[in-house]
């Protein structure tokens, strides 16, 4: 499906609106791992039901968990620490998120396994997690090539109490870890090291804590984890990320559109990204590396801003999806836009783009923050729009009922 964005900059007739997104595919991705490791069952309400976490949920199914939908509400019966198989084969997808959540519970779970996933998420980095896993006493073997899937995993039981991860790639590697560590008897201390955000370190602490599991954060990145989880209800807020294209809008087209739910206290670590949209951001240098997954949305506004624009700190992008930076820069090239593009960022200038077919990639970002380009620029096509289902398969809907709305 090819989505025409319609320029409204000049047309519109009314600037309030009222918009509602999905629940937190993070925040839904782990409260889904850590109810299926809780001891009864658990129910989670407002659940965000993308590709991505469905995908995880057939993952939990396929490993002996009963997950129950209905509607947005998700009943969990957990495992209590230890699953009811020992052998099987399990499927990512494209699903990053489940591919490291799942990796992890899997080399601390007794038994035998296979992973496969699409061609896509064979690309996608998974060195740093394994190396952890398998000096935590996991073994590996690699069925195409090394680090990567599909693979066998040959878990234990009994993991080593103190593990080192790498999050330069990902902070989900060690998000998996400390979930994870709770399968480890008498606790678990884990040490972060390399350079990456720790945003969504720091809101899989919370959930964690939520489910009664103690995380201790101590000095140079060292978490103690200590407990088991317990199973409850569980209210799961909007997703911030999807949020953040309609912040994105009222930005370059002054329009004053608000999104249910959205509250400044938030364990969402793209709140950052809102703050400063409200706060009239308007160029300069700005590091990212904490919500990189906004990178995308600020540049593809980036050219309606007054000054140049570097976006630093997100070298790690270019292992997601697709390679994020150069898809920025092959796109806004195409719209006209001067751009330079780093080993670890862009600088963008401004100017007004010019009428281009946006390649997605694949990538869900990269469809719906260059949709947000087109609503003041003439002649903007996204291409393969589709790929948005990966996480928010209403977007376009949305998008259509809003621009009805104020033009």
């Amino acid at each position: 499906m090819d989505y025409p964005v319609k320029n409204i900059y000049k047309e519109l007739k009314n600037k309030k609106a009222v918009v509602a997104v999905p629940g937190s595919k993070s925040i839904t991705a782990r409260a889904l791992f850590i109810a299926a490791l809780a001891k009864g069952t658990s129910t989670l309400y407002g659940a965000g039901l993308s590709d991505d976490c469905l995908t995880f949920i057939d993952c939990l199914k396929s490993l002996g968990i009963n997950v129950y939908l209905n509607g947005t509400t998700v009943t969990v019966e957990g495992c209590g620490g230890r699953l009811p198989v020992k052998s099987g084969e399990v499927y990512v997808g494209s699903a990053g998120t489940a591919a490291r959540f799942i990796t992890a519970l899997l080399a601390f779970s007794e038994g035998e396994f296979v992973v496969r996933s699409s061609e896509q998420m064979k690309k996608r980095p998974m060195g740093g997690l394994i190396s952890a896993l398998e000096k935590a006493g996991a073994c590996f073997e690699f069925l195409e090539r090394e680090d990567c899937f599909p693979f066998k995993i040959c878990g234990t039981s009994a993991p080593a109490k103190e593990i080192t991860v790498d999050i330069t790639k990902s902070s989900q590697f060690m998000s998996a870890v400390l979930m994870a560590g709770v399968c480890a008897a008498g606790g678990m201390t884990v040490k972060a090291v390399g350079s990456h955000g720790m945003d969504y370190i720091n809101m899989t602490c919370d959930i964690m804590w939520s489910f009664g599991v103690e995380v201790y954060a101590g000095d140079g990145g060292v978490y103690a984890v200590n407990g088991t989880y317990s199973a409850r209800k569980y209210d799961i807020e909007p997703d911030i990320s999807a949020a953040c294209y309609f912040y994105a809008i009222n930005r370059i087209l002054g329009t004053d559109i608000k999104v249910k739910g959205v509250m400044p206290h938030t364990c969402q670590g793209d709140i950052q990204f809102i703050k400063l949209m409200q706060g009239g951001f308007d160029g300069g240098e700005i590091n990212m590396s904490s919500f990189s997954d906004q990178a995308l949305t600020m540049a593809a506004i980036a050219p309606y801003f007054s000054k140049p624009t570097h976006i630093c700190g997100i070298e790690h992008i270019r292992g997601q999806e697709c390679d994020r930076i150069a898809a920025i820069v092959k796109n806004l090239r195409a719209m006209g836009v001067e751009c330079e593009e780093s080993a670890g960022g862009v600088t963008i200038y401004p100017s007004q783009p010019k009428p281009a077919d946006i390649d997605t990639f694949g990538d869900h970002r990269v469809a719906m923050s260059f949709a947000v380009t087109g609503l003041r620029a003439d002649g903007i096509v996204i291409k393969n729009a589709e790929v948005c289902s990966k996480t928010f398969g209403e977007f376009f809907g949305v998008l259509n009922g809003l621009i009805a709305e104020l033009a």
